[in-house]
């Protein structure tokens, strides 16, 4: 946890100087009103008829209560600043880290465990700096402070004491070695049920669809039920500590006043106004002490949960993406532009051991369109994701404009490329925001935005939607359809003018017609790019530049439509299934 200190501010390491000084003068405060109990007691067991030195010595202990609260309450709100930007801190670091990883390292976390991780993890840690602040830094002081007032006045009395904090330190250590171990646990079930829930609400019309809400109530039961069962077993645990804690405090202030009493009853009549002083302040410094300790029992009892959480937080900030920036990035000639080169490409995935994509080479030049064709898992989209670097090829290389891309900086690479997933994607905003998104909106005009939707074949739904072009779009672009989502997806593409276009399966939602009106006006508007295409439709292909022909991760045909319907029987096989033989 202390690694995460290093996001705290100048401001806030300078609140917890002035905090520590606060609390220094509480205990001193808090500390300083048995003395003056002591001295009323004695006044007042002694008879003595005079008020004044009463009366002043309760003006004393007023005045220290209301510094102790005017500390406090000060003391509380510089922790809960302190608390909140670090909190903003630590959070930021973690989201910023995230938008480093490749696609290896969030499959790895995993998307539900990124997000526990960036939000509940982040408060596990806060609420221990918040408390710590307030509680770890007050409870040692005032232990120690409380346990040098009250030596050499009476060795019974310390010994009641000594007792009352050594079962207290028993049932702490009870709390750790008992409490931890299910505090581990619980942040990873937190993972597994926000895992089950994303994936239900993702799913819902695929469960509705399916009658399959038993199963995955069963499902969330399953991973609710084991949740709770850990929580029980801690609330159980902490359950136990406050009443234990009481009969320890309450026994212990039995045992003074018992052994107050006999103390009086032997002693000398001149001497027991002075033991009836030091009888109630050594009840105060007593239950001082004991209080610091169940501070300190608070905090252990939160520790071993914020420690996970730290641990874990620590996971995302130490790893080291996979896919970083070069020492010394390289600038493609301005002479070559929109060019890509496989030259003998094979790649895995991290901890696989076959090749998903084995000794690609091919080229494409400037304006050109390479469709990508093959049966389903025989490496297409795998293959055109190394381009923008969302993976890096495990043998040879890739070129983008005559530079290997593991020598760009990434946001030069990206730059170049405009990229259709083959699940459109969109954001909660509006149509103008998800088009004109991303590097240099802001230079970008109304009229680009239209230009772009246009080419994509979706001015006619944009502009009957209420609002046009800022119309409101939903998160996930779940109030538009899976064919205006994927053109709003390419019109996003398109508006960044870029070098080469890559479109992963970015037609397959597309009717027909509206896949080959789309497809010629993008070539005519766009015919100095060049096009990558993954399709499962040969109709999608047929004009392209250059067809691969890809099985089982490797290639096994590359050339025109007429070439490869004469020399490549997969590609026969795939075109006949599809049309016949006069369509083709």
């Amino acid at each position: 946890m202390l690694k995460l200190f290093k996001y705290l501010t100048k401001r806030d390491w300078l609140l917890a100087f002035v905090c520590l000084g606060l609390i220094v003068l509480q205990v001193w405060l808090e500390l300083t009103m048995p003395d003056y109990t002591a001295e009323i007691t004695r006044l007042v067991v002694s008879g003595s008829d005079r008020m004044r030195p009463i009366l002043v010595a309760g003006g004393k202990m007023l005045a220290c209560a209301a510094g102790s609260l005017a500390s406090a309450v000060v003391v509380g709100f510089f922790v809960a600043v302190i608390g909140a930007s670090f909190a903003k801190n630590v959070r930021m670091a973690v989201y910023d880290k995230v938008q480093s990883f490749s696609m290896a390292e969030i499959n790895r976390f995993s998307t539900a465990s990124l997000i526990t991780r960036s939000s509940n993890d982040v408060t596990q840690v806060q609420l221990v700096v918040v408390l710590g602040l307030q509680m770890l830094i007050k409870a040692p002081i005032m232990a120690v402070w409380a346990v040098v007032k009250i030596l050499g006045k009476s060795w019974e009395w310390s010994v009641v004491v000594a007792s009352a904090v050594g079962i207290l330190v028993v049932m702490i250590l009870v709390v750790v070695l008992f409490a931890m171990p299910k505090f581990r646990k619980i942040q990873t079930l937190t993972d597994n049920l926000n895992n089950v829930t994303r994936e239900n609400l993702t799913g819902v019309r695929v469960v509705r669809a399916y009658n399959a809400e038993d199963y995955q109530e069963q499902k969330f039961e399953k991973a609710n039920a084991t949740l709770t069962r850990n929580y029980l077993f801690a609330g159980r645990v902490m359950a136990v500590m406050s009443p234990v804690m009481t009969v320890i405090m309450s026994g212990m202030s039995l045992a003074i006043y018992w052994i107050g009493a006999y103390l009086i009853k032997n002693a000398l009549p001149f001497d027991r106004p002075a033991l009836y002083g030091n009888m109630t302040s050594f009840m105060a410094y007593g239950v001082q002490v004991v209080m610091a300790f169940i501070m300190l029992m608070m905090i252990f009892i939160l520790l071993p949960r914020a420690l996970v959480s730290a641990r874990r937080i620590n996971e995302v900030l130490h790893t080291v993406p996979s896919i970083q920036d070069p020492a010394c990035p390289q600038t493609p000639s301005a002479d070559v532009l929109g060019e890509v080169e496989f030259k003998n490409v094979s790649f895995k995935y991290p901890d696989a051991e076959e090749y998903v994509i084995e000794n690609v080479t091919f080229s494409a030049k400037r304006g050109e369109t390479v469709a990508f064709i093959g049966s389903t898992g025989s490496g297409k989209s795998t293959l055109i994701n190394l381009v923008p670097r969302f993976y890096d090829a495990t043998e040879g290389e890739v070129l983008v404009d005559g530079v290997n891309v593991k020598d760009y900086k990434l946001e030069d690479l990206h730059r170049k490329l405009g990229y259709v997933p083959q699940r459109g994607v969109l954001f909660s905003g509006t149509v103008d925001s998800n088009v004109n998104y991303g590097y240099g909106a802001e230079e970008r005009t109304e009229q680009d935005v239209k230009r772009a939707v246009e080419i994509a074949q979706g001015k006619d739904f944009v502009e009957k939607m209420e609002g046009a072009y800022n119309a409101p779009i939903a998160q996930g672009g779940t109030n538009v359809s899976g064919g205006q989502k994927q053109r709003l997806s390419i019109a996003r593409a398109v508006v960044r003018n870029p070098e080469i276009f890559i479109f992963d399966d970015s037609f397959s939602a597309l009717d027909y017609k509206t896949d080959r009106v789309l497809r010629s006006v993008l070539k005519k508007e766009t015919g100095e790019s060049t096009r990558l295409i993954v399709a499962q439709r040969i109709g999608t292909i047929l004009d392209a530049d250059k067809i691969l022909v890809l099985d089982e991760g490797k290639v096994v045909g590359q050339g025109t439509h007429s070439q490869l319907m004469e020399s490549c029987e997969v590609y026969r096989q795939i075109a006949y299934s599809q049309l016949s033989k006069e369509e083709l």
